[in-house]
């Protein structure tokens, strides 16, 4: 080999590392060569990469030829980029030119001649051409084109020759520019007429090669049906080039194969990109062409759209534009809706998508977008009046007409400068206008200040300054707790009120008269005040706003202030003289008789507003009112008018529902309130404030005089805490009732376990029938003699069913789910034959047959006995019947000769005269029938085989043994008799003829019966174990169960709303590599070694379905097809890209198999299909029709957003993609690509917005890019992401799938029903997000993995069925809804992007709809499936980013004006399922710390002991209750509850309580009270400081040991800090709190808080694999004290070094708030050193100040001597000395001086220790405090020993917690039974998960 082939050979491998990965390409699919490293910047302006792609094509054939398209392409290169300054240009023309250098030397060293290479090339064109018959194949396409009737007899031969065209294509544009201009000889003339020629009439070489995504449109196709469909065929038609339209000027260029329409015109005159262009015009063919396909109307005239289909598509576009015309007043674009025609609809549809599609951006803005089409529609009405049309002045500057320029960019640029003001999320809300803010401006007709053209220095496009920010809308989101209760303010204010009514009632003792009635009116004035106080926070929380806020908006904010604080005054001053008459006796009640006047006028007027606004019935009047100014004014001061949220009210049977719903709720907790939580209080109330001369341990400061305010306080506060919060435990109790009564009312879990689904499968068919297939499938045809009775109906049900049942069993095979043989038992046969009896699967009828023998060999009855025990099993009835037809068919078909024919044809007559007769019995002996079968069995066993003569001898044999045993054993000895003197039989008997020949069964269908039959009696093992798979019975149990529930009728797949699916992609895995599934872990523990443990079986049928049965691992890897598969398996068995595209592209192949089965029955037997042609579906998936069909209805969309830089990077994960899009021909993928343009001085980026596909060749095909005006990220990746590529969507609907999700094929058959629910009666607004149920996957191993996925399924269940109802405030909490997509592309988007307040985007997209009218459902019919966390650490990161999350919603606007403009019930429905879940969460945990700082202040203050002796404290009832409620919501009992009644509905009751008994067993109460803390921690938080941000938190499975040192970075400030403080508080009150009955007292008192402690501080450990293993002990033990003392060091991350963490952990604190929030908070430490000091045996009873100042002074004095300590010198070796030399004498000396302390005075060893629990706390306070002034102490030069304080701190954190685990660790049990706790239901399927903790290594040593 010559050093130039070697030079070649590694230019190419270096070329084409994308597509040469090994397992990167599909078997036999050739590489793309150079073509594949084209630079994305050369691709764009060229068609390079084709002609290097021929040029690979035709290197064999002729390397001349190849050697001139590459250097053509070297020159087209070489022309766009001469410098070489895109990204990857000089790598690509450098390795070009390399291989272009050995091409120019022959094999025999000669060189070429370029002279004569267009001669050359000229030839080999037309040579090519000849040769692959290319005039003739167009000829035939181009009649069949014209014919405008689609077949697929050319499809096969296109697809074929779809290189050649690619080819062809290259080779003509080489000659094109080779030739040049001007032509000199007669050979490039004839070359450029061919050029010519080719460019213009060659429609299939244009056709075929043009890029399209679904419809060809620029260009027509014989190799695609869907344009041949009669709807889009009327949907071309009518965005076509109409007669009244202008002209549009000649110099404007259309595509040369297609003809001008709407499109066109709408280019030229705004500007629109010529991709916008593209795809919106298919956008909009299908849209129209899927609404006239909805219609069901004839197809039989010529296209042409209804007109009702065009109304229908423009008043869905245009509705919130014309909505938003109605709100600010002016009038619409067009004179009235019947006025103008259908083409003018049309153009007007077009012009929005066009807008809409090219907004990039400002989509998220969608009143802007009303706005510009309102201006745009206007110009575009001028134009279209007059002859010849002109370019739009709004989108044209210097002769160029762009709209992304003039109009887009402008916004964009505001967008942009606003968003770097935000300082990556870290800046104040109230700094910067979000997406929202932009959008407000246009709910005012002040918006049309803006002009048009808009006016640059318009206050909407004011760019903010420096120094001067501009002003935000009418909210700002000011970061506080505040928000809170102005958001639900009549919430609190109704339990305050409630509180204060059920107290003074309580005080009096329970009496009700009219003093009491007097004292309870005090409500009144607390109203009042309360409502004065949310008016406050209106006019406090607009700060930020005033400037730029609407007048209205102010004026509001203003007259609420002033008149609440009038009316305030007012009443608190007549109430105050209601008093004075009570107490006096002789008052005439005047003021009393005015203040109740006053009180009911008042209530009267809300009543009213209330009953008008909220009150559906009551809407009407409401709307009547509108009229009268004055009640408009009311109306508006009691609820504030957007644009959004306006009519939020219900159906008056809806309202009734949650209203009785809430007043259930209500009766529960006041009840309780009163008599557990309030009563019992009164009495110790009472006593405490009596009590006088309490003498208190220290020094006093507040509590004199003051009736022992402070007691009381402590006393009623933790009550009054779970008072606030308790609503929540009732609401989730009657939720679960409710739930689980309207689940079982849906008849959900009437299928739960593979006994069920067997005695209910014969009912399947006909549900399945009514409910999944169309009126037009269920005309199955049926041969004519018997198509009336019951039973052949039964057997239509079954052959309608068959062929859905089997690709069902089938799917779960190619999943690995079941084996071959499971297959073969559960596949269900065709029922098409000539069989009238229903046949169903062998899995119900295995051993039933030797049941049946075993029954007949015993009977000692009649016949009809016999039958009747054998009808006792339906499925035997059926077997037998089965095996005797069957062998009769089998026996009169295979035998040839005529005697053993007419013997089979006696035999069976006889047999049937007697079973009529019912003397069966004494016509055969049933005691040889186990002969008989015996010899049937030997017979179908060899006939189930291919033929041989050997094979054919011994069938013929066989069937005489069995015509010998019936014969002569069991048949009676009359019948036996006749047969043997039966002359014909007894001849060809004794000549040897009688079963000589046997007919080899060739007919699929008896061959099927022969399988069959064999099984039948072959089959003895119980059906009770098939199949084996959990996960496969789960599946076929909850499908089985769907067909009995309520949906809708399914519509043909053709009438059937069309739909999207959308996944956002990242970087996460798409597919496992190799060396992905290899590498192994510091436990030695690989992925595929985790998986093959974790699912053997499934394991086990793969390697049977590659035909690798006992295969290992590592043999896989010789074939490259068998390594992909292996790849594969694993990935679908993740949370991976590529199971979530398998999973999505069912719902492509289900609506194929539908299709295909409607057009076969459209057609029937009159047609000449029979009826195994209707039921036959092979090839189904081939099929141009119905793939074409699936194509018009499924669109899938990936948004892998960094798939460009991935490509350019040669990541892995691109060529995975690109493997998945050549798979899967209908997937489509998005992304934004960049590129770097040169401009004078510097590089700009620009951004695209593009889609491609996989091509002929496997490579990308890019088929839109569309210019950004800038970085589409500007909030939010995950919605930036969404919104840039939902341009691309198509259909009516929008399924959001995330990519850890999964779906099935069963459940994809169900989405025809599913989408009609959008016209279901769900109250008085039409679905626009339909929910779906989800199956979380990943609970299957270990107990946390359980816990998370049945607390998730719990949720997504029950919880979102009491949400949509009975309450109706079910939101979008992430995936897999499905949305309206018309409703919501044009209100903003499926989600919302500000940054950080909208971090959780998923659930805004749910306010959005609910704000705007819409409609959100549920329905569980349906699922799909869904991955999650199964590790702790994982688990709690994803908590954080959702409490995070819900701590941004708080301050959102979306929660404000649901919480103001709901009305009452409906708003506390949706504050206990959003954030205030969160709220009671964080009140349970505060509730703690309220109670034991109560508990504290008593006992250091010490009160405790005479209070509670006095007053009877300490076994108060209402103490008690509060107590045991706290702690019953800490461990999770109330989470369980929903979780207790999903199973018990699910599962059946035993297995519930079962399930309920494992899992408290397996501590799920700790991992649940662990939660509870990370969700306080992160909500908290995010409410103080914020930080909210999406945490990544890996989506992977393998079981492993995680280090102590990560676990305490992870949880040391959000868990270990506050369960040390909760210890810290619980010590010092056993150790000076007061009880009666001793410590048993204080345990139980405080078991709640211990638990909480014990939990917090050790979950990580005991839910950590091999936690307690001595090794992994000792190991984190060097690894956590080698990161503690590492120091930090720019560069150094927190994982490395204790420093480097340590600071990460203070970036919260960002803002002056924030600092001085965490100083007050941080004060409550110095509590215990106040108290504490006082306590001492050293002090006595003094209780003067200065004993705590002389406390200051010894904790100085003890920081001074840490600094010594701690002090190193660095430079000076003699300074060492003396400082080692001064810590000496220190440390002797505080010896000295603390024994001569103890010694000579009153100090005690147990003062030492109790100055450990006074100073530590004050330590942690100061350190606090120091950590929030940072910069304060920094420039005082302390920061260095604060820093080793805390260093200390975390040391001494972690030795506290590592010791008991390091204790445990001794013990070798421990880890075992750790394992089993952790792993119990990897246990419990016999996994061998102890091979997987000791390590792949371990196990293969051992």
């Amino acid at each position: 080999m010559t050093v130039y082939e070697n030079w070649e050979r590694l230019v190419r491998a270096t070329l084409q590392r994308e597509q040469l990965r090994s397992a990167g390409q599909r078997p036999g699919q050739s590489a793309s060569g150079l073509a594949g490293a084209v630079p994305p910047s050369l691709g764009r302006a060229a068609n390079i990469d084709a002609i290097l792609q021929a040029a690979d094509e035709i290197e064999d054939e002729d390397p001349n030829v190849a050697r001139i398209l590459c250097e053509q392409a070297y020159t087209m290169s070489q022309d766009l980029d001469p410098n070489s300054e895109g990204r990857g240009v000089l790598q690509f023309k450098t390795g070009l030119m390399s291989v272009i250098k050995q091409k120019l030397a022959k094999k025999d060293g000669t060189t070429f001649n370029r002279q004569h290479d267009i001669e050359h090339l000229w030839k080999f064109y037309l040579n090519y051409k000849r040769r692959y018959h290319v005039e003739d194949i167009q000829k035939e396409q181009q009649k069949l084109r014209d014919s405008r009737i689609f077949t697929g007899e050319m499809e096969a031969r296109v697809l074929e020759l779809r290189r050649v065209y690619s080819t062809l294509r290259a080779l003509i544009d080489v000659l094109e520019l080779l030739v040049g201009d001007p032509v000199t000889d007669g050979t490039s003339r004839i070359i450029m007429e061919e050029v010519k020629r080719i460019k213009k009439s060659d429609a299939a070489l244009g056709g075929d090669l043009t890029p399209y995504n679904i419809v060809p449109l620029d260009s027509p196709s014989v190799t695609n049906a869907i344009g041949f469909f009669f709807e889009v065929k009327a949907a071309i038609s009518a965005i076509g080039y109409s007669s009244d339209l202008p002209r549009i000027p000649s110099e404007f260029k259309v595509a040369v194969l297609r003809s001008m329409d709407m499109f066109d015109l709408l280019e030229f005159v705004f500007g629109f990109q010529r991709d916008n262009v593209r795809n919106q015009r298919e956008n909009v063919v299908l849209t129209i062409a899927n609404a006239q396909s909805r219609l069901g109307l004839s197809t039989d005239v010529e296209p042409k759209i209804d007109e009702k289909a065009i109304n229908e598509v423009f008043l869905k576009v245009l509705d919130n534009y014309i909505k938003w015309c109605r709100y600010v007043g002016v009038r619409i674009a067009w004179n009235s809706f019947e006025a103008i025609n259908k083409s003018r609809k049309i153009i007007l549809i077009s012009l929005y998508f066009l807008i809409w599609g090219e907004a990039a951006n400002v989509r998220f803005i969608p009143e802007c977008l009303c706005y510009i089409f309102h201006h745009m529609a206007k110009e575009l009405d001028v134009i279209l009046d007059q002859p010849e049309a002109a370019h739009a002045k709004s989108c044209t500057s210097n002769d160029v007409v762009s709209y992304l320029k003039e109009i887009i960019t402008p916004i964009y640029d505001t967008l942009d400068a606003e968003v770097k003001r935000n300082n990556n999320g870290k800046a104040a809300h109230s700094a910067w206008r979000n997406y929202d803010d932009f959008n407000e401006y246009f709910w005012s007709p002040s918006c049309f200040h803006l002009g048009w053209p808009m006016k640059k220095d318009s206050s909407f496009l004011l760019k903010p300054s420096k120094r001067k920010r501009t002003g935000k809308s009418s909210f700002v989101e000011h970061r506080t707790f505040l928000h809170l209760y102005r958001s639900f303010h009549r919430l609190w204010i109704f339990l305050f009120l409630m509180f204060q009514g059920l107290t003074i009632i309580a005080f009096r003792k329970g009496r009700i008269n009219l003093d009491t009635f007097k004292i309870v009116l005090s409500v009144g004035p607390s109203f009042f005040i309360l409502n004065f106080i949310e008016s406050c926070l209106d006019a406090l929380l607009m700060y930020g706003a005033y400037r730029t806020a609407r007048s209205f908006a102010l004026s509001r904010v203003f007259i609420r202030f002033t008149s609440f604080s009038a009316v305030s005054a007012f009443v608190m001053y007549l109430y105050l003289k209601v008093l004075d008459e009570r107490n006096s006796k002789n008052s005439d009640s005047t003021y009393f008789r005015i203040y109740i006047l006053v009180l009911g006028v008042y209530v009267a007027i809300r009543v009213i507003f209330a009953l008008t606004v909220k009150i559906p019935a009551c809407h009407r009047i409401s709307n009547l009112s509108d009229r009268w100014p004055f009640f408009q004014f009311f109306k508006w001061i009691y609820q504030e008018r957007y644009f959004v949220g306006r009519g939020l009210y219900e159906r008056t049977s809806d309202y009734a529902r949650y209203v009785a719903f809430w007043l259930v709720i209500f009766a529960c907790k006041f009840t309780f309130a009163y008599y557990l939580q309030i009563h019992p209080l009164v009495e110790p109330t009472k006593i405490i404030v009596g009590l006088q001369g309490l003498t208190y341990s220290w020094h006093d400061l507040v509590s004199k005089g003051n009736k022992n305010a402070l007691t009381i306080l402590s006393l009623w506060a933790p009550v009054f805490a779970i008072y606030l919060m308790d609503i929540h435990i009732w609401y989730t109790l009657l939720s679960a009732l409710v739930g689980g009564l309207t689940g079982a009312r849906a008849r959900l879990g009437e299928i739960r376990s593979i006994e069920m689904l067997q005695k209910r499968f014969e009912s399947f068919p006909e549900a399945f029938v009514k409910n999944l297939v169309s009126d037009q499938a269920r005309r199955v045809p049926l041969p004519r003699q018997y198509a009336q009775e019951s039973q052949d109906l039964h057997k239509a049900y079954a052959a309608t069913f068959a062929p859905f049942w089997n690709d069902i069993i089938k799917s779960l095979r190619e999943e690995d789910y079941i084996s071959n043989r499971e297959m073969d038992l559960l596949s269900m046969p065709s029922n098409s034959g000539s069989l009238r009896l229903v046949q169903w699967p062998l899995f119900l009828l295995s051993s039933k047959i030797p049941y049946a023998l075993e029954l007949a060999g015993a009977c000692e009855d009649t016949q009809t006995d016999l039958w009747n025990r054998i009808s006792r099993d339906e499925y035997m009835a059926y077997a037998v019947q089965e095996c005797y037809y069957n062998a009769k068919n089998i026996l009169q078909s295979i035998v040839d000769d005529g005697e053993g024919r007419l013997w089979v044809e006696r035999l069976f007559r006889e047999i049937n005269n007697s079973i009529s007769e019912s003397s069966l019995l004494v016509t055969v002996s049933l005691k040889k029938l186990q002969l008989v079968a015996s010899r049937l069995n030997a017979l179908t066993g060899l006939l189930t085989r291919n033929e041989t003569p050997e094979l054919a001898r011994g069938a013929a044999k066989a069937v005489y043994d069995l015509y010998d045993v019936v014969t002569h054993d069991f048949l009676t000895s009359n019948l036996s008799d006749f047969f043997d003197s039966w002359n014909i039989l007894a001849k060809a008997r004794h000549e040897g003829r009688l079963f000589s020949r046997i007919l080899w069964p060739t007919n699929p269908e008896l061959k099927e019966q022969i399988k069959r039959l064999h099984l039948l009696l072959t089959v003895k093992n119980s059906a009770a174990n098939i199949p084996k798979n959990l996960e496969a019975r789960r599946r076929l149990e909850f499908f089985t169960n769907s067909l009995f529930m309520k949906m809708p009728p399914a519509k043909t797949v053709s009438e059937m709303m069309p739909f999207s699916v959308f996944t956002p992609y990242y970087s996460e895995t798409v597919l496992y590599s190799l060396s992905d599934l290899r590498v192994e872990n510091e436990d030695g523990i690989s992925i595929l070694f985790y998986l093959q443990k974790i699912f053997p079986d499934e394991w086990d049928n793969f390697l049977e379905r590659i035909g690798r049965g006992e295969s290992t691992a590592e043999s896989l890897q010789d074939s490259s097809s068998d390594t992909l598969e292996l790849r594969f398996w694993a990935s679908y068995r993740g949370q991976t890209l590529a199971r979530t595209v398998r999973g999505m592209m069912y719902y492509r192949r289900a609506l194929m198999l539908q299709s295909y089965l409607e057009r076969r029955s459209s057609v029937g037997v009159e047609d000449g299909y029979s009826v195994a042609d209707f039921i036959n579906t092979e090839g189904f998936e081939l099929s141009s029709d119905s793939r074409a069909q699936a194509d018009l209805k499924f669109t899938y969309v990936v948004s892998c957003q960094i798939y460009g830089q991935q490509k350019q990077k040669k990541a892995p994960e691109a060529a995975d993609i690109a493997l998945l899009m050549q798979r899967n021909e209908a997937l489509r993928v998005a992304f934004i690509h960049v590129e770097d343009i040169s401009s004078s001085d510097r590089i700009i980026k620009e951004y695209y917005s593009k889609l491609v596909k996989a091509d002929v060749h496997g490579r990308d095909q890019e088929i839109y890019s569309i210019k950004l005006p800038g970085d589409p990220k500007l909030g939010e990746g995950k919605p930036e992401n969404q919104n840039h590529a939902i341009i691309f969507t198509r259909g009516e609907a929008i399924q959001t799938i995330d990519m850890n999700q999964d779906n099935y094929l069963e459940e994809a058959m169900k989405m025809r029903n599913l989408l009609e629910e959008f016209g279901g009666d769900y109250g008085i607004r039409a679905p626009t997000i339909l929910g779906l149920r989800e199956h979380v996957f990943t609970g299957s191993v270990s107990s946390l993995a359980w816990f998370m996925s049945n607390q998730e399924t719990s949720f997504v269940t029950l919880g979102q069925r009491v949400l949509a109802y009975p309450l109706k405030v079910r939101m979008h909490y992430g995936h897999p809804d499905v949305f309206d997509r018309l409703f919501h592309i044009t209100r903003g988007g499926i989600s919302k992007a500000s940054r950080v307040i909208n971090i959780s985007e998923d659930i805004y997209a749910g306010f959005n709809s609910t704000l705007r009218q819409g409609n959100i459902t549920h329905h569980e019919y349906i699922q799909v499936g869904k991955g999650r966390d199964v590790g702790l650490n994982q688990i709690a990161l994803f908590e954080g980013k959702v409490a995070g999350g819900n701590g941004e919603q708080v301050l959102s606007r979306d929660v404000y004006r649901i919480g103001q403009l709901f009305d009452f019930f409906r708003m506390l429905s949706f504050f206990f399922t959003t954030v205030g879940f969160y709220v009671c969460t964080m009140m349970t945990v505060l509730t703690v710390y309220i109670f034991l700082y109560g508990r504290v202040y008593l006992a250091l203050s010490g009160l405790d002991s005479a209070i509670s002796f006095k007053a009877k404290i300490s076994g108060n009832t209402a103490l008690d209750a509060a107590l045991n409620a706290q702690f019953l919501v800490q461990i999770g009992v109330f989470t369980a509850v929903p979780m207790i009644m999903g199973f018990i509905l699910e599962l059946g009751l035993l297995k519930a309580l079962f399930s309920f008994v494992i899992m408290q067993l397996q501590l799920c109460a700790v991992f649940f009270t662990f939660s509870l803390g990370t969700r306080t921690h992160y909500f908290g938080r995010t409410i103080l400081h914020g930080g909210a941000k999406y945490r990544a938190t890996g989506r992977g499975f393998v079981v492993r040991h995680i280090k102590f040192a990560e676990n305490y970075r992870l949880y040391s400030r959000s868990h270990f800090v506050k369960a040390l403080e909760v210890a810290l508080l619980l010590i010092v009150y056993i150790a000076y709190g007061y009880t009666d009955n001793g410590a048993s007292s204080f345990i139980i008192l405080t078991i709640s808080s211990w638990f909480l402690v014990i939990s917090w501080l050790f979950a990580p450990y005991l839910f950590n694999p091999s936690g307690f293993e001595w090794q992994k002990t000792v190991e984190d033990f060097d690894d956590w004290t080698s990161w503690l003392l590492y120091k930090g060091g720019v560069g150094v991350k927190g994982e490395h070094s204790w420093e480097s963490w340590w600071d990460e952990e203070q970036m919260h604190i960002q803002t002056l708030r924030g600092r001085i929030l965490e100083t007050i908070l941080s004060i409550r430490f110095t509590i215990f050193q106040y108290g504490i000091v006082y306590k001492l045996n050293l002090t006595g009873n003094d209780t003067s100040l200065a004993i705590y100042g002389y406390s200051w002074l010894v904790l100085f004095v003890f920081i001074m001597i840490f600094k010594i300590f701690t002090f190193s010198p660095r430079k000076s070796s003699n300074l060492q000395l003396l400082l080692r030399f001064i810590q000496g004498v220190t440390s002797i000396g505080i010896i000295v001086a603390i024994a001569l302390f103890v010694a000579f005075t009153d100090l005690s060893v147990t003062d030492l220790f109790a100055s450990i629990l006074a100073f530590v706390p004050t330590g942690w306070a100061i350190l606090c405090i120091a950590i929030t002034w940072k910069g304060l102490v920094r420039s005082l030069g302390l920061w260095d020993s604060v820093r080793e304080v805390a260093r200390m701190y975390d040391a001494g954190m972690g030795m506290l917690i590592f010791a008991p685990v390091a204790f445990l660790s001794w013990f070798p049990f421990i880890s075992t039974f750790q394992s089993r706790l952790l792993f119990n239901q990897a246990f419990s399927r016999g996994l061998e998960i102890s091979l997987i903790l000791a390590g792949n290594k371990a196990n293969v040593q051992a």
